[in-house]
């Protein structure tokens, strides 16, 4: 009996050496599965934060949004200005 036992511990450790490997890789895939998720959640900034970040005021904004410099959307009576087409407006007016 005492020699089952070793033999089953001897096969459990085998068992568990060959999973390693494979539990290091789905770790490695479940973070950049989290890593995607995080990318593809937009952010959006309201009237507020462009005031804050950019020191605009509230008639540079209104005029930015008419003549379409400013790419919003409307959500009930609130604006939301997506932060990466704001990213791209700034890289390309980049000197």
């Amino acid at each position: 009996m005492k020699e089952t036992n070793e033999r089953r511990f001897g096969y459990v450790a085998a068992i568990k050496k060959l999973l390693e490997p494979l539990y290091a890789k789905l770790d490695t895939i479940d973070l950049k599965i989290k890593g995607q998720q995080a990318k593809t959640q937009k952010k959006f900034y309201r009237n507020e934060d462009l005031k804050k970040i950019f020191g605009l005021s509230n008639n540079t904004i209104i005029k930015y949004r008419q003549t379409g410099i400013l790419p919003f959307t409307k959500l009930g009576d609130i604006y939301l200005y997506d932060a990466g087409k704001i990213d791209e407006i700034l890289k390309s007016n980049q000197p």
